[in-house]
């Protein structure tokens, strides 16, 4: 089992930045591939940005590209999404996720067995 909690959601204005941090126990860290999904009000769990196991790999959403950067520090048990120039657009509950799959589980969301309770990120106008 691998338990995970996020922390760092919040407010912030539009063009603002924010950095969550996904802290991770249980097994082994770096065995898993992790990653970052988001879901707004009404909306489907949508793909964010997902990390290899060894962090030399990453996929990025189109929406996200360029405005957010994803990273892991294994030492720590932790991995990071940096979001900048954030947009209205962007508010939702920021989940992470660890997938079994050693060689990474992409975007899809079925393939990620643990997830965290979700921190809240709202950009105002």
């Amino acid at each position: 089992q691998v338990q995970l909690v996020e922390s760092g959601g919040g407010l912030v204005q539009a063009g603002g930045s924010l950095r969550l941090s996904c802290a991770a126990s249980g097994r082994i860290f770096n065995n898993y591939p992790m990653a970052w999904f988001r879901q707004a009000p009404g909306k489907e769990r949508e793909f964010v940005v997902a990390i290899s196991r060894s962090g030399s790999s990453t996929i990025y959403a189109d929406s996200v590209k360029g405005r957010a950067t994803i990273s892991r520090d294994n030492a720590k048990n932790t991995i990071y999404l940096q979001m900048n120039s954030l947009k209205p657009e962007d508010t939702a509950v920021y989940y992470c996720a660890a997938s079994s799959e050693r060689l990474g589980a992409g975007q899809m969301t079925y393939k990620y067995d643990y997830w965290g309770q979700g921190t809240q990120v709202t950009v105002s106008t």
